[in-house]
């Protein structure tokens, strides 16, 4: 065994990360779950040993942090670079390490790379930096290479669209590459930047997981390989060839987990992570608010005494921040005019918009607005002063009537950033919907580093100003961008059906305090179907509750069901927005269930929603997860009254509380009352 060869550990809850490294860039020895302290991690070593030569066994990592295609390795190498348009083949030695931070110098090349690592809560993260002696042109930097489970199968990526955000993919591991990129400037609906790398077996509560999350928004590329040795890598980055040519170049943040849970683990560590860690909350003593956006109400049809009126309406029900959506600026009376000329229309708004957030105001409530600032409309004033900071080629095809504005440019930054510090600071304003409705015309990283940039200054400047990130919905959510905000729409979609699949699988990634949910319209504008208040109003209230409809639609029998699951949100959400969201592994694929654990493990709620006709008359068992299994719970039906009429069975579920105990409703489960499609039943459970 070589003298220079070293292992370094890193722990954090629930897994361990092992590297090593015989001379040259370190390598991961061991990526699982956690090991005990006592171990001599450098006897890991044994199994990984690569060649004989001479009678030295040389150890060698099962793959290196950065793989380099100047030693001869044949698959995706971790660094593509080119200086005077020759490419680069480095070959590295480690020349630094204090097991967090790795240093890594070719001296030929004049080229150094830094690994930096860190335990944040219940994940670890990690980051490539590259330094140049000189200017080089950069095509592709992973940030620290992990291997590909062995036992895995699958894996378990996203693809989607808007108004059908985070659609699971299974792509099985097979030899060669498979690469998933977002070119679109934006994480991206079609390949929101997290995959699952679940062991053979495992589910959503049990079996081995391992699960990355690269926390960019500018777009980004997954190499996921099986070289012909059978050897897997996992590499994560920018989208290829999205940065100018310079000297030093950092990856994001890579976020790691590994559960022997099931995909739960990584998902709760996930969240956490998120809303514990990411998230800068600006009220952290106030409970999160009801939410009302007008957007599906009045659209562009801005009147104040309507809007007062809805308002009122709103408040009647349970709502505590009223949001005034696109067309209170400029010429705006639909989407194809005055995007960048953020100042109040006199011609909807003859006395601005404070009479509008008095009376929200005077209803106890607190005002929000939509804003829009990447985009600009050819037909604004904007456009005609600066055409030269509309980013892409003058004949570009246009996205939603619209074009981008370059932020990268600090000009335009500074333009945007008074305009909305000009609203700001004259008006009582708790919340900015920041919306992004079209695809970049250029992939350039430059531009979410912009855009990082002006949402930095105005939350230095307006700390108590919460953001929502939305991106035609939800192609804009990553940690990245959740940096500088609070919440996301995560779909342009309010179809509570749509929703309640796109809310189950998100939840993979999202905990539900930043997550926004709303009870749409009666009949839903982007589906054309139409649900029973309850279904919408507990889809929604399985996330942060908000409306987007117009309140006076509602008989007083839908008023009525919305202000109770309303209060009953309110009553919960100090806890709730605190819990893990636990998928549960259901028997009926036509039933999508979540259990909300709150973090003491006393109380919990099962929302078992019923998207589609089952295959079967009786209904299947649910079973619960991660309860005591020696202790007894109190478990009730709170909806039961929503029961059909053609649910005939008596049960004894449908006629109050029971006490079961912890083992059994894991073992056993829950059986449900039958219910048609697109009914919610939720259940109540405390520890005795």
């Amino acid at each position: 065994m070589t003298n220079d060869f070293q292992t370094w550990r890193i722990d954090a809850p629930g897994q361990t990360l092992v590297l090593a490294s015989s001379g040259g860039i370190p390598g991961a020895l061991y990526w699982g779950a956690a090991l005990p302290t006592s171990l001599d991690v450098s006897s890991l070593a044994a199994g990984v040993a690569r060649d004989v030569t001479g009678g030295m066994i040389d150890v060698l990592p099962e793959l290196s942090l950065c793989p380099e295609a100047g030693n001869s390795f044949q698959g995706q190498a971790g660094l593509v670079a080119y200086r005077d348009g020759v490419a680069l083949h480095p070959r590295f030695l480690l020349t630094e390490a204090d097991g967090l931070r790795f240093v890594c110098r070719d001296a030929t090349e004049k080229l150094t790379l830094t690994f930096t690592f860190a335990v944040e809560g219940d994940v670890i993260s990690a980051k490539t930096t590259l330094d140049a002696d000189g200017v080089v042109a950069l095509h592709h930097l992973a940030a620290p290479v992990l291997p590909g489970p062995q036992y895995g199968e699958d894996i378990l990526h996203f693809t989607g669209r808007w108004i059908g955000e985070f659609q699971l993919e299974r792509s099985p591991w097979r030899a060669g590459l498979l690469m998933r990129e977002a070119r679109s400037g934006r994480s991206g609906h079609e390949h929101p930047p997290i995959a699952y790398f679940p062991e053979r077996g495992a589910t959503n509560t049990q079996g081995a997981v391992f699960a990355m999350h690269y926390g960019w928004s500018g777009g980004h590329v997954m190499y996921a390989e099986e070289l012909p040795d059978g050897r897997r890598q996992i590499q994560w980055g920018h989208a290829t060839g999205t940065r100018p040519a310079g000297a030093h170049f950092e990856t994001s943040k890579l976020y790691m987990s590994a559960s022997e849970t099931g995909l739960n683990g990584c998902a709760v560590a996930f969240q956490r992570h998120l809303r514990d860690r990411v998230v800068t909350w600006p009220h952290p003593e106030r409970p999160r608010p009801v939410h009302y956006n007008c957007w599906e109400a009045i659209y562009f049809d801005h009147d104040l005494q309507e809007l007062k009126a809805i308002a009122d309406r709103a408040a009647t029900l349970g709502a505590e921040r009223f949001v005034l959506d696109d067309g209170w600026f400029g010429k705006r009376d639909d989407d194809t005019s005055s995007l960048g000329d953020w100042d109040i229309d006199p011609r909807k708004w003859p006395d601005g918009l404070t009479p509008l957030i008095d009376h929200v105001h005077c209803l106890g409530m607190v005002f929000g607005l939509w804003f829009e600032p990447e985009m600009v409309n050819m037909d604004s004033d904007l456009a005609r002063a600066h055409p030269e900071w509309v980013l892409g080629a003058v004949d570009q095809i246009e996205g939603r009537q619209q074009r981008v504005l370059d932020l990268a440019n600090p000009e335009v930054r500074a333009y945007l950033y008074d305009k909305i510090a000009a609203v700001l600071s004259t008006h009582d304003v708790d919340y900015i919907k920041w919306d992004h409705n079209r695809l970049l015309p250029i992939s350039d990283a430059t531009q979410a580093e912009g855009v990082y940039a002006l949402m930095a200054q105005l939350r230095a400047d307006f700390p108590t100003v919460e953001i929502e990130s939305c991106a035609s919905g939800g192609g804009r959510i990553d940690a990245g961008i959740l940096k500088h905000t609070q919440r996301v729409w995560l779909s342009d979609s309010n179809d509570a059906q749509e929703r309640l699949r796109i809310q189950h699988d998100a939840a993979l990634m999202l905990p539900a305090a930043i997550t926004g949910s709303h009870v749409g319209p009666r009949h839903c504008h982007t589906s054309g179907r139409v649900h029973d208040i309850a279904f919408r109003a507990w889809v929604a209230a399985q996330r942060h509750m908000g409306f987007e409809m117009d309140p006076r639609e509602l008989t007083e029998a839908e008023a009525q069901v919305l202000t109770e699951v309303t209060a009953w949100w309110k009553a919960n959400r100090d806890w709730r927005m605190a819990a893990d969201i636990l998928r549960l592994d259901s028997a009926d694929p036509s039933v999508l269930a979540e259990q909300q654990m709150a973090g003491d493990g006393t109380q919990f709620v099962v929302f078992a929603g019923k998207a589609a006709t089952s295959a079967q008359i009786i209904p299947r068992p649910l079973r619960l997860t991660r309860l005591d299994a020696d202790a007894d719970y109190k478990i009730e039906l709170i909806n039961r009254s929503e029961s059909h009429h053609l649910s005939r069975r008596e049960m004894p579920l449908k006629s109050g509380p029971l006490t079961l105990n912890g083992q059994f409703l894991m073992q056993h489960g829950l059986i449900l009352p039958w219910s048609f499609p697109d009914r919610m039943w939720v259940i109540e459970g405390r520890r005795v």
